[in-house]
């Protein structure tokens, strides 16, 4: 690959043509249905571009270890729409939904065990310390998960606690992307680190939009089920704030809707929505963002001090920033 070419305009090129291929097919079917769904291929992308600002030269070894972040990030998407029992994913049916919920699981498996064989088929000679950082994220992530399903039955729940099962269950991937990017083109351990906390604030942000647009944003932008949060009862940063701000009736109405599972969603969505807007729920968000988006861009002219790909992750941070989906 030369140096001219963009990693982030790369990549799906790379995936689409590198499916898994074995039998049974509806097994494989599944896996390669969820890794060609589309979507902003983030996760990827950062590692390749941390990798280009240390070595501009790409190579098939930092696309394969690219692929492996991304399989993870689709392993663990689906096995999510599993556990939410979620019926769309990017515009289009989940895969428990297209298949069946024990399919769904085998793929997932199976996606997660192919990260590992991507990783160690690489001839990168720093193998084992990206098997290590691999691992250590992959644990985080189902930590970060099962916080996320601990929620719903937590008598009280605190903003720390919140951010911290987002950091785990969605910051840490972007975070460690980053990291193995630049350990594979043999940055040092203190450009590196660097490197992820880029990723960390970066995940931080995204997630904390996600929650923005899963309760303000249409299925037409999202390409999910519109008010998806509201509809599960989920208690985001959003809920919290809302919670602690709201008195009398308005706090009793919160309470009500996050209690109950009417067949028709669309009133509960609309209350929802007007009482996060009366407690400002919606601005405290933004400016939470706003203050993991402000740390990011400090990491980014950090790592990046003097690479001529500066300006890729740059423009890469500022679509994450105003995405609608």
């Amino acid at each position: 690959m030369s140096e001219n070419i963009v990693a982030s305009d790369s990549f799906e090129e790379y995936l689409i043509s590198h499916p898994f291929l074995g039998k049974p097919e509806n097994l494989y079917n599944p896996m390669n249905y969820i890794m060609q769904l589309g979507g902003k291929r983030m996760r990827p992308k950062l590692l390749l571009l941390a990798y280009q600002s240390i070595c501009q030269e790409l190579n098939k070894d930092v696309y394969q270890l690219a692929l492996s972040i991304e399989t993870f990030h689709n392993f663990s998407l689906l096995h999510d729409d599993i556990m939410d029992n979620a019926p769309i994913r990017r515009g289009k049916k989940t895969v428990h939904e297209e298949w069946n919920t024990a399919t769904a699981i085998l793929a997932g498996d199976n996606l997660l065990i192919k990260c590992y064989d991507l990783i160690l088929k690489t001839g990168l000679p720093n193998k084992a310390e990206l098997l290590n950082e691999f691992t250590i994220m992959a644990t985080q992530v189902c930590e970060g998960q099962q916080m996320d399903m601990n929620l719903p039955t937590q008598e009280l729940i605190t903003d720390e606690e919140y951010l911290q099962m987002i950091r785990l269950k969605t910051a840490v991937l972007p975070a460690c992307a980053l990291k193995m990017g630049a350990l594979a083109a043999n940055a040092d351990l203190e450009r590196a680190d660097v490197f992820y906390d880029f990723g960390l604030n970066l995940g931080m942000a995204f997630q904390l939009q996600d929650d923005y647009l899963d309760t303000f944003g249409s299925s037409e932008e999202t390409g999910k089920q519109e008010g998806g949060d509201i509809i599960e009862n989920k208690r985001t940063l959003l809920y919290l704030h809302a919670l602690r701000t709201l008195t009398g009736g308005d706090k009793e109405e919160l309470q009500y809707w996050f209690n109950s599972k009417p067949e028709d969603s669309n009133n509960k969505i609309e209350r929802v929505r007007a009482l996060f807007k009366q407690a400002e729920s919606d601005i405290f968000l933004t400016d939470l963002k706003a203050d993991f988006e402000r740390h990011a861009l400090e990491n980014i002219e950090i790592a990046c001090d003097g690479s001529s790909n500066k300006a890729h992750i740059l423009a890469l941070f500022d679509l994450l920033k105003t995405r609608k989906a």
